[in-house]
Formats: C-alpha cells, structure tokens, sequence
C-alpha cells in the first residue's frame, strides 16, 4: 500500500530527502505522494523512512492505494530498472 501525507503536515520537508524513489513532492499547500512511486521503502530499507523522520506522524497507509508486499516489491524493481535507464 501506498502511504499518504495528511493534512497535519508542517512542510517541514524532513520526508523529501530520505525517499528513495522520490516521490514525495511538494502539492498545492502540503507535501505529497506519488502513489505510483511508493513502495513503501520495500527494496530499499525495512521501515519507510519517511514515516521514520516525520516529526508529526502525519504519513499514513492510503487506503486507496492497497498493495501487497510482492506488487510493492515488483514496483520497485521496475522503479530501479527505468532509473537505470
């Protein structure tokens, strides 16, 4: 499942930097995620990172986006094919 940035988000921008597939954006007033990039940090790290540094616990599953560990693993492996070019 893809996770979600709600509305409690203070822009602190903490989240960004620690994605490894980059798809935490800034939106119109909050920060964002690219549900087609999340991965949930699968491939990458045991727990998603961005979970991990946020300071207000405002990064939650997106029940709109349900994924089960073998589809988030295969968008992963996929997302670091197209990187590589």
């Amino acid at each position: 499942m893809a996770l979600k940035i709600i509305e409690t988000c203070i822009n602190c921008d903490v989240c960004t930097p620690e994605c490894p597939n980059e798809a935490i954006y800034m939106g119109p007033e909050i920060f964002q995620i690219h549900p087609e990039k999340c991965t949930e940090c699968v491939g990458h790290f045991d727990e998603p990172q961005c979970q991990e540094v946020c300071p207000v616990d405002c990064i939650i599953p997106d029940p709109e986006h349900r994924e089960s560990r073998e589809q988030l693993e295969t968008k992963c492996t996929a997302l670091k094919a197209a990187a590589a070019g």
